[in-house]
């Protein structure tokens, strides 16, 4: 199930890495390092009311999953 406020991390081809929304052409954000993506897409996911971040790895594929508060997290742990 997608969400409108989810947002992918993912690497760009031409160096460092885009913040994107779904299907997304253009990226919300670009940024030289994971860690900076990671923490510009919990910005822009918590002021949009929550949702999911997803990180995916060099290899294009999922490597980690987020839920931003407020999102519907059904588990108690991190992660």
């Amino acid at each position: 199930m997608t969400n409108s406020n989810d947002r992918h991390v993912v690497p760009n081809p031409k160096g460092g890495w885009d913040v994107k929304a779904g299907d997304a052409q253009r990226a919300s954000a670009h940024t030289d390092t994971q860690a900076k993506a990671q923490a510009r897409a919990r910005d822009i996911i918590g002021n949009a009311g929550g949702g999911e971040m997803l990180t995916h790895g060099r290899d294009g594929q999922i490597r980690a999953k987020d839920t931003i508060a407020p999102g519907n997290d059904p588990r108690n742990v991190k992660g």
